[in-house]
């Protein structure tokens, strides 16, 4: 078992960048851990440190009953992928491939083995003798998991490896990243800013922001229940719908409507809900919950229509997903909402509130 286990980590480069505060987590064997967050939340920097090409202010990086905190990067056992790729533009797909293996001198005859057989996995046979210039992005992004492969490590480390590629590629080459290392059965930690990575690759999303774990919890958690008011807002898409509303008694007041308040304990005088454009409907006559408003703006994904609807009597508007196949008023629209897809966080720390 290679579980890896990171302990209080932290790094700071001067008084006020800090870029990983206190990080705690564990990635077990067979686990695909993504850490997901904005530019400069700290995930880059945070694999650096589990990688050992930054050492750490304070904290360890355990592997197995190893500490590896002080080892160099060399002697980790750990493969890392990067974003570009970097691979030897002089060298065949083949060297380029072996290049670990040869630093650490294994036989050749092993080597050749070990090429041949992460080459066939990978679909690169056909492609041993030819050089990086010559090979598509996709196929160069195979050549770096290939690299990593074949060392047959303890831990895997990606680094937005897909962000190079062109949508179309990037939907494939996702799909061959799950199924490869399903078969690997090692801690995988992958750090990206895109959700549609982080959700559909992953068995655990840490979701970071400023140095900091937001919320670490399996990808459908994370949607359904969004630990706070930024976690909520950056996962998703279209983005969830955020309103800060005042409450009067036990309704929270949305223009000219107002919507049931749960029992909270003290009950608030203003509080922030979330709601999914997803989550919210044409309103029928059976809907006992219902806000209306004027069309703002629709836009077109194809299958669905993106609605903004700006509520009556407020400035406040709602976000609605609206299959194009159903008839609704152009200008004046009514919305049902379900008070059980509403997400309820505290005004002022941006918490979670569970009724």
């Amino acid at each position: 078992m290679a579980q890896l286990k990171l302990q209080n980590l932290r790094k700071q480069f001067a008084p006020n960048v800090v870029p990983v505060k206190d990080i705690s987590l564990t990635v077990d064997d067979g686990e695909f851990l993504t850490l997901l967050g904005p530019s400069g939340c700290g995930k880059s920097t945070l694999l650096r440190l589990i990688a050992g090409l930054e050492q750490p202010t304070a904290g360890q990086v355990v592997v197995g009953e190893n500490n590896l905190t002080h080892i160099p990067p060399g002697d980790r056992n750990m493969a890392m992928v990067f974003q570009s790729y970097a691979l030897y533009p002089h060298m065949t797909v083949a060297a380029n491939i072996a290049t670990s293996l040869k630093i650490r001198k294994t036989p050749p005859g092993e080597i050749q083995q070990r090429v041949h057989t992460v080459a066939d996995t990978l679909g690169l046979s056909h492609l041993l003798d030819r050089k990086p210039g010559q090979l598509s992005g996709g196929q160069r992004q195979r050549v770096a998991l290939a690299r990593a492969l074949v060392r047959n490590p303890e831990v895997f480390l990606l680094d937005e490896p897909l962000s190079n590629l062109d949508a179309l590629l990037r939907e494939q080459v996702r799909e061959e990243l799950k199924e490869l290392f399903e078969k690997q059965n090692k801690p995988v930690v992958y750090v990206t800013h895109d959700q549609t990575e982080a959700m559909t690759l992953s068995s655990q999303v840490a979701v970071l922001l400023d140095g900091l774990i937001q919320q670490l919890d399996p990808p459908s958690r994370i949607y359904t229940h969004p630990a706070n008011k930024f976690v909520a807002g950056f996962v998703g898409s279209p983005q969830m719908n955020l309103l800060a509303l005042e409450c009067q008694g036990d309704r929270a007041i949305l223009g000219d409507f107002s919507l049931p308040l749960p029992s909270f304990s003290p009950q608030p005088s203003g509080i922030d809900i979330g709601i999914r454009p997803e989550d919210l409907s044409l309103a029928t006559e059976d809907d006992k919950i219902t806000v209306q408003g004027s069309v703002s703006l629709v836009e077109h994904f194809g299958r669905e229509l993106l609605v903004s609807v700006k509520i009556k009597g407020s400035h406040h508007t709602l976000r609605i997903l609206i299959n194009p196949d159903l008839q609704w008023e152009k200008e004046d629209i009514k919305l049902a909402v379900n008070p059980h897809r509403i997400h309820w966080f505290d005004e002022k720390t941006g918490d979670r509130l569970n009724p």
